[in-house]
């Protein structure tokens, strides 16, 4: 293995900026309508927005801890590891590389080139160049998906080529992502054309429904752990890294209220839970007219590519870890020793996320692991434990707030997601539990390469 070392270049805004820019992507704009659904008033819907953040800061200052703790790149692959033994952790990893950061990279630059064609029309043809056939798979080659991969590609080169252009290039997306939503909400409420009265119109809300309602509203939190991936990049982990991602969820959570509010200004709870178009694009459509049509298409090719450049960045990390401990091909441990990142990992993760354009399963394998995302966190947030517990007197730069009430509630709200995703949708999460049990040879695999 290389002993170049990944560089501490990173500092607190730059690893808020990653978390920012990973929590919000498509859930914001889609989510809204389907917790309108079950939650008809609007202040109770804002309430079950306003609970979910607090999970997500429980689940954020849990994880805290845990990089002050272990100040290593593959957040909760190393605390897994550590906690409940190699096989937990590589199988969070493997999922991480098959869909969870692949995956969503995948769709997200599909997302990114199907708004790109309001633009570049060709962007969004679907129809074949040519096909190529793969075993049982039939990878397409259209103008979309050679569009979609050319962001995958430009991405990754920008996150190869050092954390100087890395992060640069993802705080200017962070940061111009926070200033579109930001002006929207306040032009929104400013001159836009909604009505307050709409805050006192509603239903009377089923406590159960309500409940419910957090899960998919947790899916739309996910990824507040993201600056944790990147903690061996961190200066001063210990007390950067708690900091980071704190402010990235706060300002998360600030957003999100902001946008559920200003959504409710515009339209009546029960006429935006019955559109089928993202809510963001209706809102706008009512604030402003269709004359926002155009520039908001634009603001969202670089509020996704802000989210797309955060995978690109965090997802390598994790393989580079597993790499690290032989549960990884080592050329993935492998750090570039001019740019010092790993850029190996960086490479696979591209490949495999523009074959899974070609073939066209991504949108499959997100939908079947998304429970996974929920599963591993709160997985993450319970090694807090057994770490305390077994390293009683080690040194920690940080401790997680509201312990041990905070990260318990986070961890059993965890458990309830996803064993409601099991009741409710036994195929779709049985898919994604083969998913995962997949990764079950292959570890095997690995561990034979490492004896041999």
């Amino acid at each position: 293995m290389s002993e170049v070392r990944l560089d501490r270049r990173l500092g607190p805004f730059d690893g808020a900026a990653i978390v920012v820019s990973n929590v919000i992507g498509g859930g914001i704009f889609l989510v809204p309508a389907f917790v309108a659904q079950s939650v008809t008033h609007p202040w109770a819907m804002l309430a079950v927005w306003a609970s979910g953040g607090a999970l997500a800061f429980a689940g954020a200052m849990a994880y805290a801890e845990l990089a002050a703790l272990r100040p290593r790149a593959g957040g909760e692959y190393v605390y897994l590891r550590e906690a409940f033994g190699p096989l937990a952790g590589f199988l969070t990893g493997w999922t991480s590389f098959i869909a969870g950061f692949s995956g969503a990279i995948a769709a997200s630059a599909v997302g990114l080139a199907s708004y790109l064609s309001r633009f570049v029309p060709a962007a969004g043809d679907v129809t074949p160049f040519f096909t190529l056939p793969l075993g049982p798979l039939q990878l397409v080659v259209s103008p979309q998906a050679v569009a979609a991969i050319a962001v995958i590609v430009l991405l990754s080169c920008v996150h190869i080529f050092g954390l100087g252009p890395g992060r640069i290039v993802q705080n200017l997306l962070a940061g111009a992502k926070v200033a579109v939503l930001v002006a929207f909400v306040a032009l929104g409420f400013g001159i836009g054309q909604g009505d307050l009265a709409h805050f006192g119109a509603g239903g009377t809300v089923s406590p159960a429904l309500w409940v419910l309602a957090l899960i998919p509203v947790m899916f739309s939190y996910s990824g507040w752990n993201a600056a944790a991936y990147v903690a061996e990049e961190m200066r001063d982990p210990g007390r950067n890294v708690p900091f980071a991602l704190g402010l990235g969820t706060v300002v998360v959570v600030v957003i999100y209220l902001l946008l559920n509010a200003l959504y409710v200004y515009a339209l009546p709870v029960a006429e935006f839970a019955t559109i089928d178009v993202r809510v963001v694009d209706a809102t706008a459509d009512r604030l402003f007219g269709p004359a926002i049509a155009a520039p908001f298409a634009a603001a969202s090719v670089v509020m996704i590519a802000a989210s797309i450049s955060a995978m690109v960045m965090a997802g390598p990390r994790v393989y580079y870890a597993m790499a690290r401990d032989g549960q990884f091909p080592a050329f993935a441990a492998r750090v570039d020793p001019r740019y010092r990142t790993p850029s190996l990992a960086i490479v696979a993760q591209g490949v495999w996320a523009s074959l899974l354009v070609l073939s066209g399963r991504f949108d499959q394998l997100v939908e079947y692991t998304g429970f996974a995302v929920v599963l591993f966190a709160g997985i993450g947030v319970a090694s807090l434990f057994v770490l305390r517990r077994r390293h009683p007197d080690e040194p920690r730069p940080f401790r997680a707030w509201g312990y041990p009430v905070a990260p318990f509630i986070f961890a059993a709200a965890s458990l309830l997601i996803v064993l409601n995703a099991l009741w409710r949708s036994p195929s779709t999460s049985g898919a994604g539990l083969l998913v995962i049990l997949a990764g079950l040879p292959v570890y095997l695999l690995m561990g034979r390469a490492r004896q041999g």
